[in-house]
This record gives C-alpha cells, structure tokens and sequence, in this order.
C-alpha cells in the first residue's frame, strides 16, 4: 500500500504528465489527446514508482521494458520521460514537427527512454510476449509491462499474444487495458462490443484484475499482487475517461484526434491547479 504522501507526489506527477501533454499538443495543433490523458495515471505510477530504469542508460540491461502498444499516446508518455529526465522538456516543443526526435507515434530510434516502436495497432501485446519470454529464458528478474487500447482489442493479433503468453506462463508480463470505451469511430459499444472483457481476458488464461485507470492507490495494489503470483501472465482492466482532466475533450470521441490551439490548452493547464 502506498503511504499517503508518495500517493500525494504520484498524483502530481499524473497532473504534470496532463499539463505537458495539453502543452504540446496544443502547440502542434492537433493530436491524439483523448487517449493520451486517460493513461496518465498508469504512467505516473510505472515510472514513479513501479518501473526500474536508469535514464543515464536508457538501453541498460537490467531495465524493466514499457511497451505503449497505442502508441498514437506517445505525447503522454514523452511527458512522462521529459519530467524525469530522459532527454530535455525543450523537446516537447517539436512534437510531429521536421527534424523532431518525437514523432506522433513512439519511435524507439528517435527517442530515449522508448523501448518499442509502436503505433500499427495489435502488435505491442506480441512484442512485449515475446520480449518477456526472451527474459524467461535468460533467467532474467525484469518485467514487461504494457498498456493496449480498448480499441485495439478489435485486433486479432492481441488475441493470438494472449494465448502465446498464457502457454509459456510468462508472469514477468503486466499488462494493462486503457478501457476508456471509445475508439476512432465511435464508443466500443458501437464498433465491436468487447462485452465480458474481463471473462474473455480469464479464458485465455491470464490474471485478471480490474479496476479505476485514475486510483493510482487501485492500480499500485494490483501490481503488487500481479507480481506476487508466478504461474499466469496479468492483465489490468483499467476504467479510465476518454481525455480526462480537460474540460473539452474529456469523455468525447471526438477527442482520439482532435485540433485545439494552445490557448484552449492553457485554459485547461490553468483550470488543473498546482
């Protein structure tokens, strides 16, 4: 259990990955905010207090490894790796822009501190079996964790890396679904219902837990238990809001690609407070 006060730093750490990412995408212009700041939460939490990495070495063999298989959320992980160091917060400035080492979609080429490249959607849940196998194998303590979009869940590849994952029981192996309940065209409801999704993820053999994407307390304690048990590779359903924390994307399908200007990003910068 977290004690009251690193609870308190992780939630600030959330409210500041929101406000660089409002900053930057607002700068650009346009982009995938919507996703982008449902995830803060898990991200805060990974690399504040999960997450092993070394940000003199962001290659290090020991690390831990994050996949963001939606990786059209780059914007907020790149929030996250600025605030703790990874390379300058001069370089949220360019996000998408020519010459940029930050493209809209995380590049692990491009950009320190990213360990996969993502963005053809369905393939992270793959890579991040196959990495954690790899690190079975090698007899390794390192985890994999990984965040899939609820939207993604369509895709018949993720279905095909539970089942590889659940066969060669690779507990080194959390993941976490972003079940904000909207996609591209419409609420998952709408698309291609996804239904029991906690069922469906316990049929193929994972452990299986659920709860807020925002109770970054919940999820701390569903780590915690996920790494305690060796026999299943986890999966974290986390119930998050579509553009959380900013007034005019929050909740709204609109918000998976949206344009705004940077003074409607600062209005919402302001409107989260210190």
């Amino acid at each position: 259990m977290l004690e009251s006060k690193e609870l308190s730093e992780l939630e600030s750490f959330a409210r500041e990955i929101r406000k660089k990412t409002l900053y930057t995408i607002g700068k650009l212009g346009v982009g995938h905010i919507g996703g982008a700041l449902s995830i803060a939460e898990i991200l805060a939490l990974l690399y504040g207090k999960v997450m092993r990495y070394d940000t003199k070495d962001p290659r290090r063999e020991d690390r831990d490894i994050f996949v963001l298989s939606k990786g059209h959320a780059g914007p907020a992980l790149y929030a996250a790796l600025a605030i703790k160091g990874f390379f300058p917060v001069e370089w949220l400035d360019t996000l998408n822009q020519g010459g940029t080492r930050l493209p809209s979609h995380c590049d692990r080429n491009r950009t320190p501190g990213i360990d996969m490249t993502t963005g053809s959607l369905g393939q992270g849940l793959s890579a991040a079996a196959g990495m954690a196998l790899g690190r079975k194998i090698d007899g390794s303590p390192v985890n994999i964790y990984c965040v899939i979009g609820d939207g993604e869940s369509d895709e018949g590849q993720n279905w095909e890396a539970a089942m590889f994952a659940a066969q060669f029981k690779l507990s080194n192996l959390i993941a976490f679904t972003d079940y904000n309940k909207m996609q591209i065209d419409g609420t998952t409801n709408e698309i291609l219902s996804l239904e029991d999704i906690e069922g469906k993820w316990k049929s193929f053999g994972w452990f299986v837990q659920r709860c807020s994407g925002h109770d970054i307390g919940a999820m701390h304690e569903a780590v915690s238990k996920a790494k305690a048990q060796s026999a299943q590779p986890s999966m974290i359903i986390c119930d998050t809001i579509k553009g959380k924390g900013a007034a005019f994307s929050e909740g709204k399908v609109e918000s998976h690609n949206m344009n705004f200007d940077l003074e409607t990003a600062q209005k919402a910068i302001a409107a989260l407070g210190e």
